[in-house]
């Protein structure tokens, strides 16, 4: 019910999400990052959707059914020349990559590497970091969202209110 409650306040009376996902899709799509990490090592996945007026996450497509080698090295490598099966399947579904999640085994904050390797090198596209390998807590409010600004540097967006992201039922699709 407080759930509902702040999703109509929200509504009403503070700023739209940028980014919206189906609290189905993102509980599914989490439980399975968590489950491919066993536990120690990174896991991560292009968020699939569409881009109108807000992003709609619909879809997570992990990465190392992209590449099964991006996650050999216990974090996320991606073969540039894997990402053509990537792109075929957004032809083919109508969808483009609306964000990319990834996990770390501590806490929600961009490492070196996020930093200077942006899975996506598109200004605005948005980065989410899930903390303790997905397996605690993985909402807004306790995870990582940065947007790519470009040159390498990122805006963290992570702790404001309300978040960019909104996970669950939202009045106006």
């Amino acid at each position: 019910m407080a759930s509902l409650i702040a999703t109509l306040a929200r509504s009403l009376f503070g700023p739209p999400p940028e980014i919206l996902c189906d609290r189905r899709v993102w509980s599914e799509g989490v439980a399975e990052l968590h489950r491919r990490t066993h536990g120690r090592r990174e896991s991560g996945a292009f968020l699939l959707g569409r881009k109108d007026e807000k992003r709609r996450i619909e879809e997570f497509v992990f990465y190392d059914d992209i590449d099964p080698k991006a996650l050999d090295t216990g974090i996320v490598e991606i073969d540039g020349r894997r990402l053509g099966a990537l792109w075929t399947h957004c032809r083919n579904t109508g969808r483009e990559v609306v964000a990319d999640v990834h996990v770390h085994p501590g806490g929600f904050g961009q490492s070196a590497s996020d930093k200077a390797n942006p899975i996506m090198a598109e200004i605005g596209h948005i980065a989410i970091i899930l903390p303790h390998f997905a397996g605690r807590t993985t909402m807004p409010g306790g995870i990582g969202v940065y947007e790519y600004i470009g040159a390498r540097k990122w805006r963290d967006r992570s702790r404001e209110r309300p978040s960019p992201l909104h996970i669950g039922w939202w009045p106006w699709r």
